[in-house]
C-alpha cells in the first residue's frame, strides 16, 4: 500500500519547487488535485523546447501522480470553488509571491477557519516575510553562497547543472508536510509550514558551513577536488577522466599499489590526509603521472577489484544504458493520451522491496476538473457546467 493512500493534497504551484514537492507527495500515494488557471495552467506547460506532440517536457518531467482543475482564481465562482475543494483537503501546497494566496482567499488563516486539520505548506525563494524579492533558483544558488563554491579556483562562479534550490525546496517541503501529518494523527491539529529556497540551499552546505564556523574564512571554489580529503576529486587517464575517492590512509595504501607506485603511499609528503592536503598540488601531479598509462574503463575495473570507490563520468544517454541503473528500475514511463510513451526519472526509494510506480500521467489542463469537482467539492452538475462555461 502506498504510504500517503487516503491523503488528499490542493495543489496550487506552478514551475518547479512547489509542483516537485506535490510530485513526491502524489508518488507516496496521496491524490494530488492541481489547481490551473483555464487557457495557461501551470507556467511550466510552455517552457521549452523539448515539446512532445506539443507537451512541455519540463511540465512532463514534474507532474506526474496529479489531477488538473482547471479554476478562473480572479472570478468569485472560481475562488468559491476552490475554497471548497482546499477545505476537503488534508494538505494545501503553494509556491505563489507571499500573499497571493491570502488576498484569492486560500491563506492559510482563512482556511484553517474551515479545517482546522489542515496542513499548509508555502514555498517562497526567501520566506514569508520577505515578499519582495523574487525567488528564481539561479538567484538563490548565488545569494545562499553556492556558487561561491562551485567552479574552477581560477574561473568565474558556476551554478549546478540542475535547479537544485528549487529540488531541494521541493524535497524539505514534502518532508515537512509527511511529517506533520503523522502528528496531526496524534493532535488533530494541522500546521503552517514556511520553506524557502534560500534556506533550502542553506541546509546543503553541511561541511562547507561548518568549514566557515570553524576557521572564520568563507571556503573558495575547489573545482573537482575535495576540500578536506585527499586524493579525492577528477583525474585524467589515457582516454578520458576519472573520479577517486579515497577516504582513509589504509586505503591510500591500496590506492597507491593498485596504480602501481607503492612507494607514494611511504612518502614522508603523503603519509597522512593531513600531509596530502597540504601537498595537494604535488599529490594529483603523481597520481596523473600514473593514471594516464591506461584508460579509463581499465582503471575502473582495476581500482573495483582493490576496493577503492572510483567511477566514470557519463552523460545522461549513458546513464540511462548502465544495466545497474536499469535494474534499479530509476526510469519508469507512463503512457501519456498526448506524448505518447512517456520516460521519467523515478522517484529514489523501494518500500519493503516494492519499487515506485506511476499511478497517473502528467495530466493535460483542466483533465479532471469536472471529476474532482463533482467527487470532491460536492458540486451538482448544473454548477459544474456554469464553472466551465457550458
Amino acid at each position: 500500500m502506498d504510504p500517503l493512500a487516503g491523503i488528499r493534497v490542493f495543489d496550487l504551484t506552478h514551475a518547479l519547487a512547489g509542483p516537485y514537492c506535490t510530485m513526491l507527495l502524489g508518488d507516496l500515494g496521496a491524490d494530488v488535485i492541481k489547481i490551473e488557471a483555464p487557457g495557461e495552467g501551470d507556467h511550466s506547460r510552455a517552457w521549452g523546447p523539448p515539446f512532445v506532440d506539443g507537451e512541455s517536457a519540463y511540465f512532463l518531467s514534474v507532474n506526474r501522480n496529479k489531477r488538473s482543475v482547471a479554476l478562473d482564481l480572479k472570478s468569485e465562482a472560481g475562488r468559491r470553488a476552490a475554497v471548497l475543494l482546499a477545505a476537503a483537503c488534508d494538505v494545501l501546497v503553494e509556491n505563489l509571491r507571499p500573499g497571493t494566496a491570502a488576498r484569492l482567499g486560500l491563506g492559510y488563516e482563512d482556511l484553517k477557519l474551515l479545517h482546522p486539520g489542515l496542513v499548509y505548506c508555502s514555498i517562497s525563494g526567501f520566506g514569508q516575510d520577505r515578499p519582495s524579492l523574487a525567488g528564481y533558483d539561479q538567484i538563490v544558488q548565488g545569494t545562499a553562497g553556492l556558487m561561491s563554491l562551485t567552479g574552477l579556483p581560477d574561473g568565474p562562479p558556476i551554478k549546478l547543472g540542475v535547479p537544485i534550490g528549487d529540488i531541494a525546496a521541493g524535497m524539505f517541503g514534502a518532508n515537512a508536510v509527511c511529517a506533520r501529518l503523522y502528528a496531526r494523527e496524534r493532535t488533530g491539529e494541522g500546521a503552517f509550514i514556511d520553506v524557502a529556497l534560500q534556506d533550502s540551499v542553506m541546509a546543503l552546505l553541511t561541511y562547507q558551513g561548518g568549514r566557515y564556523f570553524a576557521t572564520g574564512e568563507a571556503p573558495a571554489r575547489e573545482g573537482n577536488q575535495h576540500p578536506t580529503i585527499a586524493p579525492y576529486g577528477t583525474y585524467a587517464t589515457a582516454d578520458g577522466f576519472l573520479n577517486v575517492a579515497v577516504g582513509s590512509d589504509a586505503q591510500f595504501e591500496t590506492f597507491c599499489a593498485a596504480l602501481g607506485v607503492p612507494g607514494l603511499a611511504a612518502d614522508p609528503r603523503f603519509r597522512t590526509n593531513r600531509d596530502r592536503q597540504r601537498r595537494r598540488q604535488d599529490l594529483n601531479a603523481e597520481l596523473e603521472t600514473a593514471l594516464r598509462r591506461r584508460g579509463t574503463a581499465d582503471w575502473q575495473a582495476v581500482l573495483e577489484q582493490a576496493g577503492v570507490p572510483a567511477g566514470p563520468i557519463l552523460d545522461l544517454a549513458e546513464v540511462f544504458a548502465d544495466p545497474g541503473v536499469q535494474a534499479r528500475g530509476v526510469e519508469v514511463s507512463v503512457e501519456h493520451p498526448t506524448a505518447g510513451r512517456w520516460r521519467m526519472v523515478g522517484a529514489p526509494w523501494r518500500i519493503d522491496g516494492q519499487r515506485f510506480h506511476v499511478r497517473r500521467p502528467p495530466p493535460r489542463l483542466g483533465e479532471h476538473t469536472a471529476e474532482v469537482l463533482a467527487e470532491v467539492a460536492g458540486l451538482p452538475d448544473a454548477q459544474i457546467r456554469e464553472l466551465l462555461g457550458d
